[in-house]
């Protein structure tokens, strides 16, 4: 009797089924919103769980993909939400949006998006050439240097400029509020897709082999100081344009926002859901944005549980809850569908 061959589902077809999940998820979502279902202040949490997102999985470029251990992600972030806040209050989209003209909007935020990703990756370009030739602790302690020098030239640069430009300590406020669930939904998709493209590609590879090991990436010819920038820029932009994002949802910001504890509540999200894992970065950023809010009686203590969370994942999941599994619907159905037809698809379950 022939051996039956187990049935591959063709890359168009998984990116077709990968659409529709997002579409049915962003319609689910979109419908709870429009019903009332979901109230509006349970909207500004979901929009916090995207920015969350874009934080999470982009750090994990660097942390888990990369295997560096930035600490200033949190300055990248600062530097977008303040380049974005700031060229949308030069623009007329404060009056568009109470004119309730958001189409016309609409080039103006792209702009600020594009703006803050820029700005965030020259600075990750100017700290990530000389941070990069570090390592480890060190590593750790000069881009935390960085992320506070950012933080605190945002704090003092009107009295060197001579003019109001961040309005230092004080914040820069009445920006637009153009920031909803629709446009924060559809970066972090475009964000998750982008780092998918970016990993499943040969730069993807080479990043993968520098955390493996530097010495034999180097030796087998990749250029390890290109690919290194490289990943910390594309998460310096993306932290940018959550930045952004941020600023657009709350129509103020404070450089005391952005301290060192903001890079490690990041980190934690990363560190929690699993270096290297894309989905277990998405999970403990929304499980680490809902939960403060369902325990607000005990929020003087979320840093506290967070240390607490990092010590006990450490002794019994050093991976992280999901380690560096990324989940594949293809692969669920071509497992289920083979299983069905009683074809054993080998150790793999589908193809990568």
């Amino acid at each position: 009797m022939k051996e039956k061959k187990p049935i591959r589902i063709p890359m168009p077809l998984r990116y077709g089924i990968n659409l529709a999940l997002i579409l049915a998820l962003w319609g689910t979502f979109a419908a709870l919103i429009g019903q009332g279902a979901i109230t509006n202040y349970w909207s500004g949490i979901l929009i916090m769980v995207g920015i969350n997102i874009i934080l999470a999985v982009s750090l994990n470029i660097a942390t888990g993909y990369l295997g560096q251990l930035p600490l200033g992600h949190a300055g990248f972030m600062a530097v977008g939400a303040y380049a974005g806040g700031i060229f949308l209050k030069s623009t007329p989209v404060a009056d568009l949006l109470k004119a309730g003209n958001e189409a016309a909007c609409l080039p103006y935020v792209i702009g600020a998006l594009v703006l803050s990703a820029v700005v965030a990756g020259i600075f990750g370009l100017i700290i990530g050439i000389p941070a990069l030739r570090l390592r480890g602790d060190y590593l750790a302690i000069i881009t935390l240097g960085f992320g506070e020098i950012i933080r605190v030239a945002l704090t003092n640069i009107d009295s060197l400029l001579g003019f109001k430009f961040t309005y230092g300590a004080a914040g820069l406020k009445r920006i637009p509020k153009f920031s909803g669930f629709h446009l924060v939904f559809i970066c972090v998709v475009l964000s998750c897709t982008l780092i998918h493209m970016i990993m499943k590609s040969r730069h993807g590879r080479a990043i993968l082999s520098i955390r493996e090991n530097e010495i034999a990436a180097e030796s087998v010819g990749i250029n390890t100081t290109y690919y290194k920038t490289m990943a910390f820029v594309v998460s310096a932009m993306l932290a940018g344009i959550a930045g952004c994002l941020y600023a657009g949802y709350l129509g103020s910001l404070y450089p005391a926002t952005f301290k060192f504890m903001k890079s490690i509540e990041i980190l934690v999200m990363v560190v929690l859901g699993g270096m290297g894992s894309m989905l277990g970065s998405i999970l403990s950023a929304a499980a680490l944005t809902i939960l403060p809010e369902l325990l607000r009686s005990v929020a003087d203590y979320r840093m506290v549980a967070y240390s607490l969370a990092l010590v006990l994942m450490m002794i019994f999941r050093p991976k992280g809850l999901l380690g560096s599994y990324d989940f594949s619907m293809s692969r669920v159905l071509e497992k289920g569908i083979n299983g069905l037809r009683g074809v054993n698809t080998g150790k793999g379950g589908g193809a990568q």
